[in-house]
């Protein structure tokens, strides 16, 4: 009979969240002297290959866990010494001035990473420190994916690192359990203890990594405008980077009226734009990748940030901040604050939902949640009034091509003086957290869709050059995607729900949402005795998890993939 493989702390992925946490429970042990066991477990092959972010930070929380960190050759890509926040036309740019814009905008002074090369760092760094604390056994596994949550008694007590466990070797137990992952097995938790009233929404990152020819390091921009000219929520941005390197990408929301955004191709889009083309002209594309971000915000936390057994950080919990384009700051603090609750209740002998309840205070009394709170209606803003993106923004980007961006203005104030007036205080108000309209309610994305949406017609800028533009199907080769035999980590739960979906959206002229917005070319149509299915190349998928949040009839799922498959985002 085998035995419980048990560790007294158990980390579900390895997410800065998560190895924050491990490298200061480290700390705090040695302090202690007591012994403890530790697990992480990290569904990719290694530390970082799984994770994408445009990471421009706030340095505070790397200096309170490594003060030393740059001696310590902590990786860093640049220190932001230009940023700028923008305004796209379809030929044009306008910098707006910085007394014009949320000072949570202006970066200068923060680091420009690569996060996959940092969670890699933290990991060996982790390895380092538990050289010199002897007392803690701490095993790191890549390659094994977190497939579902064991519950017993009501608590969280660990994971199955199989799809279909049947033996103890099958589950990994946990006196405590820590989720820092982006919904993948962590929501499983939140539906399991109603954590949840209102949904999180959901935006996708895509992006990518190019080689130039000239160095643009330290240079940051945000961008509004192109080519999101039709109400959807998001933006573009440029991160300068060490070695001739730049970032080139896009965060767009998943709460988009159009069934068809296809947010790779928006990226491409956003390429073909002059400002984009003086910059990559002449380089080489070396990455690509795309991920989702939690961007709900205050109202979309869950109601505790822990249950029996386990807590919830960083993405898991929805801590990132859309105002200040902030998340991996507030996650490596869930892990600071998270790893002395953990470390007093094990040492005390208690591990009660009451042992773990000063962990939800303390980062309500910190500037995690207060900040959250703060900007709670930044996002409701933009919801409430669709004028904001659909018709003032369009205005200001065409007036940026044809004049300047003051006209532009002018012009949103004497269509509708009165209304444009109303519209601005209102929403200002909203974005700044100047008044309080009480909770929120959001709807899951995907019921913004609208089938037969039609979107504005815009003509793309001229004279790009067209090998910097990729199709879908070549962006996938940079994403360095490798799966095993047998895979298959999506699930359609009902193939005729499919059949249906893909008749209403073919009538109207269109392809389906998890077709159309799939970042990789994994959905397609294939047509089996002559009917129209849906069909996967599993093979493709970076894992961002887009076609699950957008399907229409909510008919799939995005799971862990097995054995360190999937994607290869280090240096993404």
């Amino acid at each position: 009979m085998s035995e419980r493989i048990e560790y007294d702390l158990l980390l579900v992925g390895g997410s800065p969240s998560n190895l924050t946490l491990a490298y200061r429970f480290l700390e705090l042990a040695k302090e202690s002297g007591k012994e403890f066991t530790i697990a992480i477990l990290e569904k990719s092959k290694d530390f970082g290959a799984h994770i994408l972010s445009g990471a421009v930070t706030n340095p505070h929380i790397i200096e309170k866990v490594w003060p030393n960190y740059k001696e310590m050759g902590f990786p860093i890509e640049a220190t932001c010494t230009e940023s700028n926040f923008s305004v796209l036309g379809t030929e044009k740019k306008w910098d707006i001035p910085p007394s014009l814009y949320p000072k949570s905008f202006d970066k200068k002074g923060y680091l420009v990473l690569t996060l996959s090369y940092v969670v890699n760092w933290m990991a060996n760094q982790l390895q380092e420190k538990a050289k010199d604390v002897p007392n803690v056994t701490i095993d790191l596994f890549t390659g094994f994916a977190a497939h579902s949550v064991v519950f017993e008694d009501g608590r969280v007590v660990g994971v199955s690192v199989t799809e279909e466990a049947k033996t103890e070797e099958d589950y990994v137990y946990g006196k405590l359990t820590c989720f820092g992952d982006k919904g993948f097995i962590s929501r499983d938790v939140i539906d399991h203890f109603k954590l949840r009233d209102n949904p999180q929404i959901w935006s996708v990152g895509v992006k990518e990594v190019w080689q130039l020819n000239e160095s643009a390091e330290g240079k940051v921009w945000h961008t509004l405008g192109w080519p999101l000219l039709e109400g959807t929520f998001g933006g573009g941005f440029v991160y300068g980077m060490k070695d001739n390197k730049l970032t080139v990408g896009m965060v767009i929301s998943l709460d988009s009226q159009d069934p068809n955004m296809n947010p790779q191709q928006k990226l491409q889009d956003y390429k073909k734009h002059p400002f984009i083309q003086k910059l990559i002209n002449g380089g080489k594309l070396l990455k690509y990748g795309a991920a989702l971000l939690p961007e709900g915000g205050y109202y979309s936390l869950p109601k505790k940030f822990y249950v029996p057994g386990a807590i919830l950080l960083g993405d898991a919990l929805g801590v990132l901040d859309v105002k200040y384009l902030a998340g991996i700051d507030r996650a490596m603090e869930c892990g600071y604050v998270g790893a002395k609750v953990l470390h007093d209740a094990l040492v005390a002998g208690d591990t009660s939902e009451a042992a773990l309840a000063p962990y939800q205070k303390e980062l309500e009394d910190g500037f995690v949640i207060k900040e959250s709170y703060k900007n709670r209606y930044f996002r409701w803003a933009f919801i409430e009034n669709p004028k904001l993106l659909g018709r003032y923004l369009p205005d200001m980007a065409k007036s940026i091509d044809k004049t300047n961006a003051w006209v532009g203005m002018l012009k949103v104030g004497f269509k509708n003086p009165l209304g444009a007036t109303k519209d601005g205080v209102r929403s200002l108000s909203l974005i700044e957290g100047k008044i309080d309209i009480g909770p929120i309610k959001y709807v899951e994305d995907y019921k913004h869709i609208i089938p037969a949406w039609v979107p504005p017609k815009y003509d793309e800028p001229p004279n790009f050059e067209k090998a910097t533009i990729y199709s879908r199907v070549d962006a996938v080769f940079y994403a360095s995607t490798k799966y095993h035999e047998g895979n298959n980590h999506i699930d359609e739960f009902n193939a005729n729900t499919c059949v249906r979906c893909i008749s209403t959206y073919e009538a109207l002229g269109k392809t389906t949402p998890c077709v159309a917005d799939c970042t990789a070319e994994v959905h397609r149509i294939d047509i089996i005795d002559d009917v129209r299915k849906h069909g996967m190349s599993l093979e493709n998928c970076v894992h961002c998890r887009t076609c699950e949040i957008v399907c229409p009839e909510v008919n799939l799922r995005v799971k862990p993939s097995a054995q360190g498959s999937g994607p290869d985002f280090l240096g993404l």
